[in-house]
């Protein structure tokens, strides 16, 4: 039952969820996996997944603010200009 809840569990961070994703699919592409244990590795990948796009929009929308609702291109050269 603990296992559950670990399970599902919010990560504290973007970094966080992503590390716990990197470990996810490693131990599924293992292929050491018990069936029942991948497709429970898989869910957890899932809420992992959507946890981090979240986060990833609402820093979008932030720097929409910051930008006055302007994206501008990233520029790899931007540190010279």
């Amino acid at each position: 039952m603990s296992k559950k809840r670990e399970s599902e569990k919010a990560p504290a961070s973007f970094e966080e969820a992503m590390a716990e994703l990197k470990q996810l699919v490693a131990r599924v592409e293992s292929g050491e996996l018990p069936l029942d244990e991948s497709v429970t590795a898989y869910q957890r990948g899932t809420a992992l997944v959507k946890f981090c796009v979240g986060q990833l929009e609402k820093v979008e929308s932030q720097i929409k603010v910051l930008e006055g609702e302007m994206l501008k291109p990233f520029s790899q050269n931007a540190g010279t200009e």
